[in-house]
Protein backbone atom coordinates (compact mmCIF):
# COMPACT_ATOMS: atom_id res chain seq x y z
CA UNK A 1 0.00 0.00 0.00
CA UNK A 2 2.89 2.35 0.74
CA UNK A 3 4.43 1.48 -2.63
CA UNK A 4 1.11 2.31 -4.31
CA UNK A 5 1.00 5.64 -2.47
CA UNK A 6 4.52 6.42 -3.73
CA UNK A 7 3.54 5.62 -7.31
CA UNK A 8 0.28 7.57 -7.34
CA UNK A 9 1.88 10.59 -5.65
CA UNK A 10 4.91 10.87 -7.92
CA UNK A 11 2.71 10.40 -11.02
CA UNK A 12 1.19 13.80 -10.26
CA UNK A 13 4.55 15.40 -11.10
CA UNK A 14 4.86 13.69 -14.49
CA UNK A 15 1.41 13.18 -16.02
CA UNK A 16 0.83 16.87 -16.95
CA UNK A 17 3.71 16.62 -19.45
CA UNK A 18 1.73 14.32 -21.73
CA UNK A 19 -1.45 16.43 -21.82
CA UNK A 20 0.19 19.81 -22.38
CA UNK A 21 -1.10 20.04 -26.01
CA UNK A 22 -4.61 19.13 -24.82
CA UNK A 23 -4.44 21.86 -22.17
CA UNK A 24 -3.32 24.37 -24.80
CA UNK A 25 -6.27 23.45 -27.01
CA UNK A 26 -8.80 23.32 -24.18
CA UNK A 27 -7.85 26.65 -22.61
CA UNK A 28 -7.05 28.31 -25.97
CA UNK A 29 -3.48 29.20 -25.10
CA UNK A 30 -0.19 28.60 -26.90
CA UNK A 31 1.66 25.30 -26.37
CA UNK A 32 4.55 27.20 -24.78
CA UNK A 33 2.21 28.73 -22.24
CA UNK A 34 0.58 25.38 -21.50
CA UNK A 35 4.04 23.94 -20.75
CA UNK A 36 4.11 26.20 -17.69
CA UNK A 37 1.75 23.72 -16.00
CA UNK A 38 4.38 20.98 -15.94
CA UNK A 39 7.08 23.49 -14.98
CA UNK A 40 5.03 24.81 -12.07
CA UNK A 41 4.47 21.27 -10.79
CA UNK A 42 8.20 20.48 -10.90
CA UNK A 43 9.20 23.75 -9.24
CA UNK A 44 6.63 23.12 -6.53
CA UNK A 45 8.01 19.61 -6.03
CA UNK A 46 11.54 20.94 -5.57
CA UNK A 47 10.26 23.44 -3.01
CA UNK A 48 8.31 20.74 -1.19
CA UNK A 49 11.39 18.54 -0.96
CA UNK A 50 13.28 21.22 0.92
CA UNK A 51 10.44 22.73 2.93
CA UNK A 52 8.22 19.76 3.88
CA UNK A 53 10.27 16.55 3.86
CA UNK A 54 12.26 17.53 7.00
CA UNK A 55 8.96 17.59 8.90
CA UNK A 56 9.07 13.79 8.75
CA UNK A 57 11.57 14.01 11.63
CA UNK A 58 9.41 16.45 13.63
CA UNK A 59 5.79 15.33 13.19
CA UNK A 60 3.97 12.02 13.47
CA UNK A 61 4.01 10.29 10.11
CA UNK A 62 0.36 9.25 9.86
CA UNK A 63 -1.24 12.72 10.15
CA UNK A 64 1.53 14.29 8.05
CA UNK A 65 1.13 11.80 5.19
CA UNK A 66 -2.67 11.88 5.28
CA UNK A 67 -2.76 15.69 5.37
CA UNK A 68 -0.39 16.02 2.41
CA UNK A 69 -2.36 13.47 0.38
CA UNK A 70 -5.62 15.26 1.17
CA UNK A 71 -4.13 18.61 0.12
CA UNK A 72 -2.81 17.04 -3.08
CA UNK A 73 -6.24 15.61 -3.83
CA UNK A 74 -7.87 19.01 -3.31
CA UNK A 75 -5.24 20.62 -5.53
CA UNK A 76 -5.99 18.09 -8.27
CA UNK A 77 -9.70 18.81 -8.00
CA UNK A 78 -8.99 22.54 -8.27
CA UNK A 79 -6.82 21.90 -11.33
CA UNK A 80 -9.55 19.83 -12.99
CA UNK A 81 -11.98 22.73 -12.61
CA UNK A 82 -9.52 25.53 -13.49
CA UNK A 83 -11.23 28.08 -15.77
CA UNK A 84 -7.98 29.75 -16.88
CA UNK A 85 -4.33 28.88 -17.33
CA UNK A 86 -3.31 31.09 -14.40
CA UNK A 87 -5.54 29.15 -12.01
CA UNK A 88 -4.25 25.86 -13.40
CA UNK A 89 -0.61 26.92 -12.96
CA UNK A 90 -1.27 27.99 -9.36
CA UNK A 91 -3.04 24.71 -8.57
CA UNK A 92 -0.18 22.80 -10.20
CA UNK A 93 2.34 24.52 -7.96
CA UNK A 94 0.33 23.48 -4.89
CA UNK A 95 0.13 19.91 -6.20
CA UNK A 96 3.90 19.86 -6.63
CA UNK A 97 4.60 21.16 -3.13
CA UNK A 98 2.34 18.64 -1.39
CA UNK A 99 3.08 15.57 -3.51
CA UNK A 100 6.40 14.87 -1.73
CA UNK A 101 4.75 12.04 0.23
CA UNK A 102 7.09 9.34 -1.22
CA UNK A 103 10.11 11.06 0.29
CA UNK A 104 8.41 10.98 3.70
CA UNK A 105 7.21 7.40 3.36
CA UNK A 106 10.64 5.94 2.49
CA UNK A 107 12.54 7.18 5.58
CA UNK A 108 9.59 6.13 7.75
CA UNK A 109 9.49 2.62 6.26
CA UNK A 110 13.27 2.28 6.62
CA UNK A 111 12.86 2.86 10.35
CA UNK A 112 10.11 0.24 10.72
CA UNK A 113 12.18 -2.76 9.61
CA UNK A 114 15.39 -4.47 10.80
CA UNK A 115 18.69 -3.45 9.21
CA UNK A 116 18.82 -6.71 7.24
CA UNK A 117 15.59 -5.89 5.36
CA UNK A 118 16.11 -2.16 4.78
CA UNK A 119 17.46 -2.53 1.24
CA UNK A 120 14.62 -4.81 0.18
CA UNK A 121 11.99 -2.46 1.60
CA UNK A 122 13.54 0.59 -0.07
CA UNK A 123 13.68 -1.38 -3.34
CA UNK A 124 9.99 -2.30 -3.09
CA UNK A 125 8.96 1.31 -2.45
CA UNK A 126 11.14 2.54 -5.30
CA UNK A 127 9.47 -0.06 -7.51
CA UNK A 128 6.13 1.59 -6.78
CA UNK A 129 7.68 5.01 -7.36
CA UNK A 130 9.09 3.96 -10.73
CA UNK A 131 5.79 2.41 -11.73
CA UNK A 132 4.10 5.75 -11.14
CA UNK A 133 6.74 7.61 -13.17
CA UNK A 134 6.63 5.17 -16.08
CA UNK A 135 2.85 4.88 -16.32
CA UNK A 136 2.01 8.53 -15.63
CA UNK A 137 2.49 9.82 -19.18
CA UNK A 138 0.79 6.83 -20.81
CA UNK A 139 -2.17 7.08 -18.43
CA UNK A 140 -2.74 10.80 -18.84
CA UNK A 141 -2.22 10.75 -22.60
CA UNK A 142 -4.74 7.95 -23.14
CA UNK A 143 -7.37 9.26 -20.72
CA UNK A 144 -6.88 12.83 -21.94
CA UNK A 145 -7.35 11.88 -25.60
CA UNK A 146 -10.50 9.97 -24.70
CA UNK A 147 -12.18 12.25 -22.14
CA UNK A 148 -10.34 15.57 -22.32
CA UNK A 149 -7.48 17.12 -20.34
CA UNK A 150 -9.51 17.54 -17.14
CA UNK A 151 -10.21 13.81 -16.78
CA UNK A 152 -6.66 12.77 -15.72
CA UNK A 153 -6.80 15.34 -12.91
CA UNK A 154 -10.14 13.97 -11.72
CA UNK A 155 -8.94 10.35 -11.79
CA UNK A 156 -5.73 11.29 -9.96
CA UNK A 157 -7.72 13.24 -7.37
CA UNK A 158 -9.99 10.26 -6.64
CA UNK A 159 -7.03 7.87 -6.32
CA UNK A 160 -5.13 10.28 -4.06
CA UNK A 161 -8.09 10.91 -1.74
CA UNK A 162 -8.83 7.18 -1.51
CA UNK A 163 -5.22 6.58 -0.54
CA UNK A 164 -5.47 9.29 2.11
CA UNK A 165 -8.43 7.46 3.66
CA UNK A 166 -6.69 4.08 3.46
CA UNK A 167 -3.39 5.28 4.93
CA UNK A 168 -5.25 7.00 7.77
CA UNK A 169 -5.83 3.46 9.04
CA UNK A 170 -2.84 1.60 7.62
CA UNK A 171 0.13 3.74 8.64
CA UNK A 172 1.39 2.67 12.08
CA UNK A 173 1.75 5.15 14.91
CA UNK A 174 5.28 6.52 15.08
CA UNK A 175 7.13 8.76 17.51
CA UNK A 176 8.93 11.80 16.01
CA UNK A 177 12.70 11.44 16.58
CA UNK A 178 13.30 15.19 16.86
CA UNK A 179 11.74 18.14 18.67
CA UNK A 180 13.75 20.81 16.91
CA UNK A 181 12.06 23.94 15.68
CA UNK A 182 11.30 24.19 11.98
CA UNK A 183 14.18 26.58 11.01
CA UNK A 184 16.63 24.24 12.73
CA UNK A 185 15.24 21.32 10.73
CA UNK A 186 15.90 23.13 7.47
CA UNK A 187 19.44 24.08 8.49
CA UNK A 188 20.15 20.52 9.63
CA UNK A 189 20.10 19.15 6.08
CA UNK A 190 22.99 21.42 5.12
CA UNK A 191 24.90 20.56 8.29
CA UNK A 192 24.43 16.84 7.69
CA UNK A 193 25.82 17.20 4.18
CA UNK A 194 28.99 18.65 5.67
CA UNK A 195 29.23 16.18 8.54
CA UNK A 196 28.39 12.83 6.90
CA UNK A 197 30.87 11.58 4.27
CA UNK A 198 28.61 8.63 3.38
CA UNK A 199 25.78 11.07 2.66
CA UNK A 200 28.09 13.01 0.36
CA UNK A 201 29.06 9.74 -1.32
CA UNK A 202 25.42 8.90 -2.09
CA UNK A 203 24.77 12.45 -3.28
CA UNK A 204 27.70 12.37 -5.72
CA UNK A 205 26.73 8.97 -7.12
CA UNK A 206 23.10 9.91 -7.68
CA UNK A 207 23.68 13.50 -8.86
CA UNK A 208 26.10 12.32 -11.55
CA UNK A 209 24.13 9.31 -12.79
CA UNK A 210 20.79 11.12 -12.60
CA UNK A 211 22.38 14.03 -14.46
CA UNK A 212 23.37 11.69 -17.30
CA UNK A 213 19.93 10.07 -17.19
CA UNK A 214 18.20 13.46 -17.50
CA UNK A 215 20.55 14.57 -20.29
CA UNK A 216 19.75 11.45 -22.32
CA UNK A 217 15.97 11.56 -21.83
CA UNK A 218 15.74 15.29 -22.54
CA UNK A 219 17.74 14.92 -25.74
CA UNK A 220 16.00 11.71 -26.83
CA UNK A 221 12.83 13.62 -27.71
CA UNK A 222 14.85 15.94 -29.95
CA UNK A 223 16.50 12.98 -31.69
CA UNK A 224 13.40 10.83 -32.19
CA UNK A 225 11.20 13.68 -33.43
CA UNK A 226 13.99 15.18 -35.55
CA UNK A 227 15.05 14.43 -39.12
CA UNK A 228 16.98 11.25 -38.21
CA UNK A 229 13.82 9.33 -37.26
CA UNK A 230 10.92 11.69 -37.99
CA UNK A 231 8.65 10.03 -35.40
CA UNK A 232 5.98 11.58 -33.17
CA UNK A 233 6.25 12.30 -29.49
CA UNK A 234 4.32 9.08 -28.80
CA UNK A 235 7.46 7.15 -29.77
CA UNK A 236 9.28 8.66 -26.79
CA UNK A 237 6.47 7.43 -24.54
CA UNK A 238 6.78 3.92 -25.96
CA UNK A 239 10.52 3.91 -25.31
CA UNK A 240 9.78 5.10 -21.77
CA UNK A 241 7.49 2.12 -21.27
CA UNK A 242 10.41 -0.18 -22.05
CA UNK A 243 12.01 1.27 -18.94
CA UNK A 244 9.40 -0.62 -16.93
CA UNK A 245 11.96 -3.41 -16.86
CA UNK A 246 13.92 -1.38 -14.33
CA UNK A 247 11.03 -1.80 -11.86
CA UNK A 248 11.71 -5.53 -11.80
CA UNK A 249 15.34 -4.88 -10.88
CA UNK A 250 14.91 -2.55 -7.90
CA UNK A 251 13.72 -5.23 -5.46
CA UNK A 252 16.59 -7.51 -6.51
CA UNK A 253 19.00 -4.62 -6.08
CA UNK A 254 17.61 -4.05 -2.59
CA UNK A 255 18.24 -7.68 -1.61
CA UNK A 256 21.74 -7.43 -3.05
CA UNK A 257 22.37 -4.33 -0.93
CA UNK A 258 21.29 -6.27 2.16
CA UNK A 259 23.74 -9.10 1.35
CA UNK A 260 26.73 -7.29 -0.15
CA UNK A 261 26.43 -3.67 0.92
CA UNK A 262 25.57 -0.56 -1.16
CA UNK A 263 29.09 0.02 -2.51
CA UNK A 264 29.06 -3.10 -4.70
CA UNK A 265 25.68 -2.14 -6.18
CA UNK A 266 26.91 1.40 -6.84
CA UNK A 267 29.93 0.07 -8.74
CA UNK A 268 27.77 -2.19 -10.92
CA UNK A 269 25.39 0.71 -11.63
CA UNK A 270 28.23 3.04 -12.63
CA UNK A 271 29.70 0.41 -14.96
CA UNK A 272 26.21 -0.26 -16.34
CA UNK A 273 25.81 3.47 -17.10
CA UNK A 274 29.11 3.46 -18.97
CA UNK A 275 27.89 0.46 -20.97
CA UNK A 276 24.61 2.27 -21.68
CA UNK A 277 26.52 5.28 -23.06
CA UNK A 278 28.35 2.97 -25.49
CA UNK A 279 25.17 1.14 -26.55
CA UNK A 280 23.38 4.44 -27.23
CA UNK A 281 25.99 5.73 -29.70
CA UNK A 282 24.60 3.85 -32.77
CA UNK A 283 21.25 5.53 -32.10
CA UNK A 284 22.58 8.47 -34.11
CA UNK A 285 22.49 6.34 -37.28
CA UNK A 286 18.71 6.02 -37.46
CA UNK A 287 16.80 3.11 -38.89
CA UNK A 288 15.73 -0.07 -37.13
CA UNK A 289 19.20 -0.82 -35.77
CA UNK A 290 19.53 2.68 -34.36
CA UNK A 291 16.11 2.52 -32.73
CA UNK A 292 16.98 -0.86 -31.18
CA UNK A 293 20.17 0.68 -29.76
CA UNK A 294 18.14 3.50 -28.22
CA UNK A 295 15.70 1.08 -26.60
CA UNK A 296 18.39 -1.19 -25.14
CA UNK A 297 20.64 1.69 -24.10
CA UNK A 298 17.87 3.64 -22.35
CA UNK A 299 16.77 0.48 -20.53
CA UNK A 300 20.34 -0.04 -19.27
CA UNK A 301 20.48 3.60 -18.23
CA UNK A 302 17.18 3.29 -16.36
CA UNK A 303 18.35 0.18 -14.53
CA UNK A 304 21.65 1.77 -13.55
CA UNK A 305 20.10 4.94 -12.17
CA UNK A 306 17.18 3.31 -10.35
CA UNK A 307 19.19 0.47 -8.77
CA UNK A 308 21.78 3.03 -7.74
CA UNK A 309 19.00 4.94 -6.03
CA UNK A 310 18.18 1.85 -3.96
CA UNK A 311 21.80 1.50 -2.84
CA UNK A 312 22.21 5.20 -2.08
CA UNK A 313 19.06 5.52 0.00
CA UNK A 314 19.78 2.31 1.89
CA UNK A 315 23.20 3.78 2.74
CA UNK A 316 21.91 7.10 4.04
CA UNK A 317 19.02 5.55 5.99
CA UNK A 318 21.56 3.44 7.91
CA UNK A 319 23.50 6.46 9.12
CA UNK A 320 21.47 8.22 11.82
CA UNK A 321 17.93 6.98 12.46
CA UNK A 322 16.85 10.15 14.26
CA UNK A 323 17.45 12.38 11.20
CA UNK A 324 16.40 10.15 8.31
CA UNK A 325 14.02 12.68 6.75
CA UNK A 326 16.66 15.41 6.85
CA UNK A 327 19.24 13.07 5.35
CA UNK A 328 16.76 12.30 2.57
CA UNK A 329 16.12 16.02 2.04
CA UNK A 330 19.82 16.68 1.47
CA UNK A 331 20.14 13.64 -0.78
CA UNK A 332 17.09 14.31 -2.96
CA UNK A 333 17.94 18.01 -3.30
CA UNK A 334 21.42 17.13 -4.60
CA UNK A 335 19.91 14.51 -6.90
CA UNK A 336 17.47 16.96 -8.48
CA UNK A 337 20.18 19.61 -8.84
CA UNK A 338 22.23 17.04 -10.75
CA UNK A 339 19.21 16.15 -12.88
CA UNK A 340 18.45 19.79 -13.68
CA UNK A 341 22.06 20.52 -14.67
CA UNK A 342 22.13 17.32 -16.72
CA UNK A 343 19.01 18.31 -18.65
CA UNK A 344 20.49 21.72 -19.46
CA UNK A 345 23.86 20.27 -20.51
CA UNK A 346 22.19 17.49 -22.51
CA UNK A 347 20.28 19.91 -24.72
CA UNK A 348 23.44 22.01 -25.25
CA UNK A 349 25.45 18.89 -26.11
CA UNK A 350 22.81 17.77 -28.61
CA UNK A 351 22.62 21.17 -30.30
CA UNK A 352 26.39 21.56 -30.68
CA UNK A 353 27.64 17.95 -30.90
CA UNK A 354 24.63 15.84 -31.83
CA UNK A 355 23.50 12.59 -30.23
CA UNK A 356 27.06 11.30 -29.93
CA UNK A 357 27.88 14.35 -27.81
CA UNK A 358 25.03 13.42 -25.46
CA UNK A 359 26.39 9.87 -25.18
CA UNK A 360 29.80 11.33 -24.41
CA UNK A 361 28.25 13.45 -21.66
CA UNK A 362 26.62 10.36 -20.10
CA UNK A 363 30.00 8.60 -20.16
CA UNK A 364 31.78 11.58 -18.60
CA UNK A 365 29.43 11.83 -15.62
CA UNK A 366 29.67 8.06 -15.09
CA UNK A 367 33.47 8.34 -15.11
CA UNK A 368 33.23 11.07 -12.48
CA UNK A 369 31.20 8.71 -10.28
CA UNK A 370 33.70 5.90 -10.94
CA UNK A 371 36.63 8.14 -9.98
CA UNK A 372 34.84 9.06 -6.75
CA UNK A 373 34.29 5.38 -6.02
CA UNK A 374 37.95 4.49 -6.59
CA UNK A 375 39.39 7.44 -4.68
CA UNK A 376 36.99 7.30 -1.72
CA UNK A 377 36.27 3.62 -1.50
CA UNK A 378 34.01 2.72 1.46
CA UNK A 379 33.92 -0.44 3.61
CA UNK A 380 32.10 -3.41 2.07
CA UNK A 381 29.09 -3.10 4.33
CA UNK A 382 27.40 0.03 5.58
CA UNK A 383 27.37 0.64 9.30
CA UNK A 384 26.62 3.62 11.50
CA UNK A 385 29.95 5.42 11.94
CA UNK A 386 31.32 5.77 15.43
CA UNK A 387 31.38 9.55 15.15
CA UNK A 388 27.69 9.55 14.17
CA UNK A 389 26.87 7.49 17.25
CA UNK A 390 28.81 9.90 19.40
CA UNK A 391 26.87 12.85 18.01
CA UNK A 392 23.44 11.38 18.62
CA UNK A 393 23.50 12.71 22.17
CA UNK A 394 24.36 16.12 20.84
CA UNK A 395 21.40 15.89 18.45
CA UNK A 396 19.08 15.09 21.34
CA UNK A 397 20.44 17.99 23.36
CA UNK A 398 20.02 20.34 20.41
CA UNK A 399 16.45 19.21 19.99
CA UNK A 400 15.75 19.81 23.66
CA UNK A 401 17.18 23.29 23.34
CA UNK A 402 14.85 24.05 20.48
CA UNK A 403 11.71 23.23 22.44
Amino acid sequence: MLALACGVSVANVYFPQAISPLIASGLRVSPDSAALVATATQVGYAAGLFLLVPLGDRLRHRPLIVTLLALTGLGLLAASAAPTLHVLVAASAVIGVTTVVPQIIMPMAAGLVPDGRRGAVVGTLLGGLLGGILLARTFSGSVGEWLGWRAPYLVAAVLTLLLAVGLAFAVPTTTPPSRQRYPALLAASVRLLRAEPELRRSCVYQATLFGGFSAAWTSLALLVTGPVYGLSGHAVGLIALVGAGSVLCTSAAGRWVDRRGPGVVNLVCVLGTLAAAAVLVPGALGGTAGLAALVVGMLLLDIGVQCGQVANQARIFALRPEVRSRLNTAYMTCSFIGGSVGSWLGVRAYIHLGWRGVCGLVAVVALIALAWYVLRRAPRRNTIPAEATATQGAEAAEGAGGR
